[in-house]
Formats: structure tokens, sequence, C-alpha cells
């Protein structure tokens, strides 16, 4: 079957309000006609994509898997556009990709100042898939945090990074300055092995309502500092590398400018930050 864009447009919105009748106000249709699309899109998936009751919108397990993949599938759609739009406009762009956490503005301001004639745009690259936005065309270079599927791509190492136990205040680890992986053997550890949250923000909600805690990295812990939560240095845990990324068979001159400059851009400012 065909994946009708426009119905998968209109399930992501009702999967983020949670509710037709504001997923209809956004999308400026009438909730009747959007009620109807989602049942054909279901109708033409042959599954339920939502447990509908009248006061709320849940996503079945076909729906959370839907709306995971619908991220990738609508910004490789638009980005597929927006390559057509700059071709016929004759504008020369590059998007890189970026972690949670680590900053790439500053090299960005750098190859603006010898480069001022391409564009540079940014885009989040998810925390369990960060090498995707590579992969499917819509970043041509990531900032990015280690593990991640290298095959194809070709990685420059640019820093490594310390991890932090992230927990509620009220935790009885909370007031330790610092702590082992030991200290963490009989705690609830929310981690990718046993839950994966759709989103950082969904993470710490969980973290602060005591569900468990989590080993971040230190960017990222200190870029969502919140009143309710700590994060405490774990002294044994692996550090975690950071590094620019490109598809190992892309050699424009552009982008191999960009890494050059990028590349000494970031590791003067981490050399900066020890």
């Amino acid at each position: 079957m065909d994946l009708d864009l426009r119905k998968l447009r209109y399930f992501v919105v009702v999967a983020e309000q949670r509710h037709f009748g504001r997923a209809a106000e956004q999308l400026y249709i009438a909730q009747p006609v959007l009620s109807r699309q989602i049942r054909a899109f279901e109708q033409e998936l042959a599954c339920t994509l939502f447990v509908r009751s009248t006061r709320s919108v849940e996503l079945t397990a076909a729906g959370r898997q839907l709306y995971e993949d619908a991220q990738g599938i609508l910004a490789t759609v638009d980005a597929a556009v927006r390559r057509v739009h700059d071709v016929e406009r004759d504008v020369r762009r590059i998007v890189v990709a970026f972690s949670a956490g680590l900053h790439v503005s500053e090299a960005i301001r750098a190859f603006a100042e010898r480069h001022p004639e391409v564009v540079t745009d940014v885009i989040p690259a998810r925390w369990w898939d960060p090498a995707a936005p590579l992969r499917d065309g819509r970043a041509q270079i990531g900032y990015l945090r280690r593990p991640f599927d290298d095959s194809g791509l070709r990685a420059i190492p640019i820093g490594r990074e310390s991890r932090v136990a992230c927990m509620p205040v009220t935790h009885p680890l909370a007031p330790r300055p610092e702590l082992t992986l030991a200290d963490l053997d009989h705690q609830q550890m929310l981690d990718v092995p046993t839950r994966r949250t759709g989103s950082l923000e969904e993470k710490f909600e969980l973290i602060a309502s005591g569900r468990g805690i989590a080993l971040l990295p230190l960017t990222v812990a200190v870029s969502y500092a919140r009143p309710d939560l700590v994060h405490v240095p774990v002294t044994d845990a692996e550090q975690i590398e950071t590094c620019l990324v490109v598809a190992a068979d892309r050699r424009d001159k552009v982008l191999r400018d960009f890494l050059e400059i990028a590349t000494a851009t970031l590791r003067a400012k981490g050399a900066a930050a020890l």
C-alpha cells in the first residue's frame, strides 16, 4: 500500500495532542472530518492506532510504533522538498544534527564568517538513534555522542564527557557529593534496556516522579536542569565520546571546510572547559 502522507500528518498531531478537538483546531479542520480521516487511515493500515474514550485518546502499541517512525518519515519528506527548492533557487545549505546537550553554535558562527553564502540549519538527533538524520538525508553532518551505528560513516573524535546520576532531590543518594556504580547496584534504573522514553522531557518527568535514576551525560543534565532534580557525578562510569560525523562517501568542499572549522572550534571549546 501507499502511505498517505496527509493522513500520517493528521495522525501525528492527534498523537501529540491526545485529543481530537485540539488536534482539529491545530489542523484547521472540523473534528468530524479529522475523526473520519483517522478511521480511514486505521482501515488502510488494518490496525488500531488509538484507544478512544469520552475524555482521552491514547496510542496503542501499534500507534506508538507508527508515531516513532512517523517523525523520521515526515522529516525526510520535508528535507527532500527543501533540497528540491534549494536546487531550484541555487541555495547552498548544510544541516547539522546534534545530540541533546551538545552545542554546535560556535562552530556554525565560525563557519559562517568564512562562508556567508552557505545557509546552515540544525535539527535534533534522537537519543536512541542519533545517526538516523545522516542516513535518511535530513542532515549532512552530525555532532553526536557514541554509541551509534557508524557503518558507512566517518567519525572525527572531539572529546569526552563524564556521566552523572540524575535523581529527585528527595532521593537518599541526592546529598552525596559523588557516587560509584556500586552505589547504584540496587537502585531502580531508568534506562534503555528497561524503558525507552520518547523524549528527554518524558525521561525527566519519570525521574522526578520517583520511577528511577538515570545515568546521563553531564551536558544533558546541565542543559535540562530543574529544581526538583539533582545530578551527582559517578566517578567510575565510562566517559562518553563526542564526535563530528559525516557520510564516508561525502567529499564536498563545503562539508570539508565545515568539518575542519568545527573540529578546531569544538576541540578548543572542550579544552577550555577542562
